[in-house]
């Protein structure tokens, strides 16, 4: 029997932040207009960085941190 969505995503983050982290990054980016890194129909755009996740098309990478002001 083939897991729903919901199973998936919970199975497969299983309660780490980084996953989760890089899923809300991903879907963001997604929501703004950046392609698919996969061929697919899907338009989902939760499904879609899943796919991605789970093929290893995407990693975290921390956001630049703006420069420190010097007094």
């Amino acid at each position: 029997m083939e897991l729903s969505l919901p199973q998936r995503l919970q199975k497969s983050v299983s309660g780490s932040f980084h996953k989760t982290a890089l899923l809300q990054k991903r879907v963001r980016e997604l929501i703004r207009g950046a392609a698919p890194l996969i061929e697919t129909r899907e338009r989902n755009p939760i499904k879609i960085a899943f796919l991605e996740m789970e093929r290893g098309l995407i990693e975290l990478i921390p956001d630049e941190e703006p420069p420190t002001p010097t007094l």
